[in-house]
């Protein structure tokens, strides 16, 4: 009775909410997803009218022993719905219970078609229906074929050649009521996979943005921060090197506006060579000497995107938080890998830094890590051996790329070029971006 209250309760709730559905056809025009409410024991009951003609013998006085046929008809009947309504769901309908039940069902249906035969030979393919909603999968072919022999057989001693008839009903009813259950099952299965695909794209898509604005946002306005000191410092002694530094943070306002329109479309890619220069402009910015060296053969927009992002991270937190006076960037290719190391001289955990999160550092270096990680490279980051902090990036080099560095004839052992550059930054504001 609980179980009979529950799927009542269900099968309204889905009623109503089909009916909510015809009336938005109605106005809108447009087709729904679900066509229908989802199928339960409730739509199998109707099929117990095939058992009206034994009940009608019962209640006529025609059936010999009435007393033994009204206990097996009710048997039958109770049998039924408690198997029909344990059918749509997947670990009651595998439960034992439920097989035994079923297995209870058909030694019923058996007694009462050897003992009265006639209209009580129909309860055959009404156990056909039970068995075909249960049983599933391998035992599905082996249970039809089986059911509809011992139908065979008992009907041809009871009816003659009616029994085609009655193993026929039996073996349609069994494989017809299982194809169509199956099939609504697999709908709904799919139907909750596709939704789950959508939920996984959004996060997906929320994580990608998240990143792209930690990286994007945390090293812009650190450098206009930067340079916003220095121009504050150099406004009342040299004005003109205050207007570079405000021009600077023009151009950086400008190109963060560009970037973060292009990180929510998803279309943003990054240049290293872009990437350095503006490293080498922040760090001078901080009264940091930048000192970088780039090697190796041309990369992929995709990778010289994601070593932009280590070495625009790494350069952020040397600014923000190392107190550093020298800032070394180094990258080396190779026809199979490339490795990105960015190494300074400051504190390799300052005191007032907050507590990273699980993982390697930050929010920022966390992110970089499953960034390189899902384009098969790694990221290290850590106090280096004689002090500071180094973060270390590696990459693959993808195999085409390699074949059109080969195919142009460029050479992979390219030039080193250490560009030291001397900061235009006045002694008070390196004080002020060590004391950061």
């Amino acid at each position: 009775m609980s179980m009979w209250q529950e799927t009542r309760t269900q099968w309204k709730a889905e009623r109503d909410a089909f009916k909510d559905d015809q009336r938005a056809v109605r106005k809108t025009g447009k087709l729904p997803e679900q066509l229908g409410p989802p199928p339960n024991g409730f739509a199998l009951l109707p099929w117990l009218l095939m058992g009206m003609g034994a009940f009608s013998n019962l209640f006529q006085g025609k059936t010999a022993n009435p007393w033994v046929g009204g206990i097996g008809l009710f048997a039958f009947n109770s049998l039924y719905i408690y198997v029909v309504f344990r059918a749509f769901t997947k670990e009651t309908r595998e439960a034992r219970s439920t097989r035994g039940a079923l297995l209870a069902m058909g030694m019923v249906t058996c007694a009462l078609a050897i003992l009265y035969g006639g209209s009580w030979l129909l309860f055959f393919p009404l156990l056909g229906l039970a068995a075909g909603a249960i049983v599933r999968g391998r035992w599905l072919g082996s249970t039809g074929i089986g059911l509809s022999a011992l139908a065979g057989v008992i009907a041809g001693l009871r009816d003659g050649w009616g029994a085609v008839n009655v193993a026929y009903g039996t073996f349609l009813s069994t494989m017809v009521t299982a194809a169509i259950l199956s099939l609504s099952e697999a709908v709904r299965e799919l139907r909750a996979a596709r939704e789950e695909l959508a939920r996984r794209a959004v996060e997906k898509e929320r994580l990608r943005f998240s990143r792209d604005l930690h990286d994007l946002l945390g090293h812009t306005l650190s450098v206009i921060v930067v340079k916003s000191e220095a121009a504050r410092r150099l406004a009342h002694r040299d004005l003109d090197a205050a207007l570079v530094q405000v021009g600077d943070i023009e151009s950086v306002g400008r190109q963060a506006l560009t970037e973060i329109r292009e990180a929510v479309t998803g279309y943003r890619e990054g240049s290293l060579a872009r990437e350095l220069d503006r490293a080498r402009s922040a760090l001078q910015a901080a009264g940091i000497e930048p000192l970088v060296r780039q090697s190796g053969p041309p990369l992929s927009a995709q990778t010289e995107a994601l070593l932009g992002w280590v070495v625009r991270e790494a350069v952020t937190n040397a600014v923000r938080h190392s107190g550093a006076t020298r800032c070394e960037i180094t990258v080396d290719g190779s026809s199979e890998r490339v490795r990105t190391r960015i190494s300074d001289n400051g504190r390799s955990e300052p005191p007032d830094r907050p507590a990273p999160l699980p993982g390697i550092g930050g929010t920022g270096l966390k992110g970089l890590t499953e960034r390189l990680a899902a384009a098969g490279g790694s990221l290290e980051a850590g106090p280096g051996t004689r002090g500071g902090f180094v973060v270390t990036a590696e990459l693959p080099v993808e195999a085409a790329d390699a074949e059109e560095a080969a195919d142009a004839g460029e050479v992979t052992q390219a030039e080193a070029t250490e560009t030291p550059e001397t900061a235009t930054v006045p002694t008070e504001v390196t004080d002020t971006a060590a004391a950061r």
